[in-house]
């Protein structure tokens, strides 16, 4: 079968089967098509043999020369799954109070450092923001410049003792992506020498 005449479509759900214009046929189940653009969104099976998940392919039926529809959908689709709007507008604003803290931290002269660390503690702890240059945790504990451990001030106790084991654990984490960042630097350097 060629690609689709005035009027035709691909129903959501069937199995086609298209061979491009270099030789390669890609397989699988029609999630969307535009027939103005002659656009097919096809899910196929994953290449990461992954069994959760799939692969989504964009083909422009201007560069296929054949299409073979393989199992057609004949009864109908279920219903889309209803939204939580609620839960995406307080998604939505939780993102843009981050990239508005993102914004300030970088108009108050933050360093890369202290940005990284603030984004890496908002992710274990929600309840932190900035103030001035400082990073405040949970309204008890103040990470102020340079931002290692021992600038951990606040209230002896729990709290303090926890961002603290969050920020070693950061530099760490940190240290040791530099030093494999510098080894596979050094590596390729020799690579290259060895190759000359």
């Amino acid at each position: 079968m060629a690609a689709p005449g005035p009027g035709e479509y691909f129903s959501v759900g069937s199995h086609v089967s298209c061979l491009t214009c270099l030789g390669q046929r890609l397989q699988g189940e029609v999630v969307a098509f535009d027939y103005q653009s002659k656009m097919l969104t096809l899910k196929c099976a994953p290449s990461s043999g992954k069994p959760n998940l799939n692969d989504v392919i964009l083909i422009n039926l201007a560069y296929v020369s054949e299409v073979d529809i393989i199992n057609d959908r004949t009864e109908a689709l279920p219903p889309l799954a209803s939204l939580n709007v609620s839960k995406l507008a307080n998604r939505a604003r939780s993102e843009k109070e981050d990239k508005l803290s993102q914004a300030y931290a970088i108009s108050a002269g933050v360093s890369a450092e202290g940005q990284l660390l603030f984004q890496t503690i908002h992710k274990t702890i929600k309840d932190c923001k900035w103030q001035e240059k400082n990073i405040l945790v949970m309204d008890d504990v103040v990470i102020s410049p340079p931002y290692q451990a021992e600038n951990c001030k606040g209230k002896e106790g729990s709290a303090l003792s926890h961002v603290r084991k969050i920020v070693e654990k950061h530099f760490r984490d940190v240290e040791r992506q530099k030093s494999m960042q510098r080894s596979q630097a050094q590596q390729t350097q020799k690579d290259t020498t060895l190759s000359s």
